[in-house]
This record gives C-alpha cells, structure tokens and sequence, in this order.
C-alpha cells in the first residue's frame, strides 16, 4: 500500500515539475520498506505538490492578510519644527505652545531665521515645518518651485516698517531715491515696500541701485554710509531708529494691505491639522492678550532680545496684533503681489498663488474664529 502511495506521490510530482518546465533526475524505486526516508520523501512530495497547486490568488490573499494596508490617516507629528524669526519671538518666550502639547507628549524645537526668504528656504528641503514670514518670500519660494502652503494670515502692521536714510539725507521724498543705493532683504516685506513706495514716487525700480542684504548686513552698510537707504521693519526698524538716529522717509500707513502670513509644508498641514489648530488657537489667544498687555509684551521681549525697554515699547506699540483666516480676499492680494513682482521681471516665472491654497473644507478644519 505504501508502495502504491509512494509511486503516485512520485509520478504527480514529476507532471507538476513538467509542467513548470524543471529537469526532474530519474529515482529507483524499491520494493523493501524504507520508513525513514519514504517519510521524507513522502513529505517533500506533499509539500511540492500544495504549493505547486496553491494558485497566484490565494499566495497574494495571504500576503496581503500579512501585510495588510492600512487606509487609516498617518499618525501626528511628535515634535513641531517651528521656524521664527525676531518679530514672533513672544510665542517661544510664552512657552504656550509647549504647555498645550506636553499632556500629548508633542514637543516643539525653534529655528531662528534673520529673514522670510531663509526661514522658506528651509521649509522648502524639510528643515521645518511651520512658520512666518511677510507677504513677499511666498511669491519668490513659489517661483522657485518650493512646495509650502497657506495656513492663515497674520493682521498688517504698516507703521511697523520703514524706509530710513540718514538724519543729514538730501533725500526729502520719495522722488529722491532715483539714482540711490538701498539696502534691503531680496523677497521681504522690505522688498515689497519699497517696490510700492517707488511706484507712489513715480521712481521706476530700475532707476534704483538694489543691494540685497540681510537686516545685520543692511545695517552695518547704513552705518558705515555704503547705502543710502535701508528698508526694514521692525524691531530692527525701532532699533536702528534708536542707535542712529535715522531719519524716517516714510513707513507703510497708506501703502501695506496685509500683514503676513503662517506657513507650513503641505505634507505637514494635511496629515497633522489638529496640530495646526492647535498652533493657531495658542496663536490667537496670545495676540488677543498680548492687544491688551502692550507694556507687558515690550517688558518680556526687551531682555530676550537684548534691546532696551524704550525702543521695544516704540515697536510694540505700532504693531497690530491678530491672526487672519485665508480668505478670497487675502488670496487676490497675495496674486497681486505676485503679478507685480512678475512685471518687475523680479521672478523668473509667473506664480499663481492658488497652487499654494487648500480648499476651504480644508481651511475650516483648523481656521481661528475671529
């Protein structure tokens, strides 16, 4: 009987090896009862012949039961890489947000930036994840082809940034700047300023000598009389005021529509949105308090910025102070400032803003009611 058995386990095993195509080597059969080996043997065939039998789908149905995949949504973040820069440094001094995600044990880790168009930079090769810049490094981070996303706007605050030229300037108004050297951060909310206050002067920007510095730069270059202008805002606007008695030429009252806004990498916005909401609620809360605790403000950022108490009041109190939800209205500005920059030939390519936008579904999962 074992013989039988024996025979035909061998003689299916050879039409499935056929069948796929293998060379089988020849086997003497023998009649004497070999229990050890026709076990072995026995085993082998049966094993061969299960999974010979065992068809593509039901090989994928186990796989698949193994390794199933997952149609839940990616889990949140654990640590918030938050790029600022010296204007939203009362967020890190606060420590609010650390105080709202220990109980969740998130964590955030600050990156300082001197201006916007660094902070994108590195946003744009995953440095960070979130953080604030003016109105203008968008526009320029789009045209190079940086994937970040609008997550709200911040409230303008146009007396907040200044052209400055020296106290002893022949420079009266803004008629005065053809010709001139001025010093400004390439792609801020400098640039922008000065692109709008030329047009009110009826200066073309080409009739300017453009030296893109950042703000330590701009300024040293003022001091030592290389510029004849600087554009800046604030605190180092306050701060230059202060230590060089330099005179205003005009600030942005009258000329800056909007503030600047909150950003972040669209792959952090979209799988982590009650981590931005919770980010823009401790945002709102702190510029509410902070609308109402001006003094207080100017006396906690004072010492941590290392500048004294007089200057820092002067920049508090000309700063607005709110968190703006993305809106139509935000977004045509935003266009605007890209079509001017466009115009200037100032980027390479034509930006459309709506490429860095969610839909408002999206917006309303984590947007500030104000």
């Amino acid at each position: 009987m074992i013989s039988l058995i024996y025979r035909y386990l061998i003689a299916r095993w050879r039409s499935l090896i056929q069948f796929s195509n293998i060379s089988l080597p020849k086997f003497r059969f023998h009649h004497a009862p070999l229990p050890i080996t026709g076990a072995f043997i026995t085993g082998l065939c049966l094993s061969l012949i299960f999974a010979a039998c065992s068809s593509p789908s039901n090989v994928n149905s186990a796989n698949s039961n193994a390794n199933p995949v997952s149609d839940s949504a990616p889990p949140e973040a654990k640590i918030v890489r938050f790029g600022y820069q010296k204007s939203l440094i009362l967020l890190k001094a606060k420590g609010v947000l650390e105080k709202r995600f220990a109980p969740e044990g998130k964590s955030v880790e600050w990156i300082e930036f001197p201006a916007g168009p660094q902070l994108l930079e590195a946003m744009n090769v995953g440095s960070i994840d979130f953080g604030h810049v003016g109105e203008s490094p968008p526009i320029f981070a789009q045209a190079a082809g940086a994937a970040l996303t609008y997550v709200a706007g911040i409230a303008p605050s146009p007396a907040g940034s200044a052209i400055l030229v020296p106290e002893n300037s022949s420079i009266k108004q803004l008629s005065d700047l053809k010709g001139k050297k001025i010093a400004f951060q390439k792609g801020s909310s400098a640039h922008l300023l000065l692109v709008q206050a030329l047009q009110k002067g009826g200066v073309q920007y080409s009739e300017i000598e453009p030296k893109y510095l950042p703000p330590s730069d701009a300024r040293a270059a003022f001091v030592k009389g290389s510029v004849d202008a600087w554009v800046i805002w604030d605190p180092f606007y306050a701060a230059a005021q202060e230590a060089t008695k330099a005179r205003v030429l005009v600030d942005g009252t009258g000329i800056n529509k909007q503030g600047g806004y909150y950003l972040g990498t669209r792959k952090f916005v979209t799988e982590n949105p009650q981590i931005v909401k919770t980010i823009l609620e401790e945002i709102q809360k702190l510029e509410e308090w902070s609308q109402q605790h001006r003094e207080e403000v100017a006396q906690t950022l004072a010492p941590v910025l290392g500048i004294d108490l007089a200057t820092m009041q002067k920049a508090t109190s000309r700063r607005s102070f709110g968190v703006v939800p993305i809106d139509d209205n935000l977004i045509n500005l935003q266009q605007q400032v890209a079509d001017t920059y466009y115009q200037l030939k100032l980027i390479p390519k034509q930006v459309n803003v709506r490429d860095a936008v969610l839909t408002k579904e999206q917006y309303a999962a984590f947007s500030p009611k104000v």
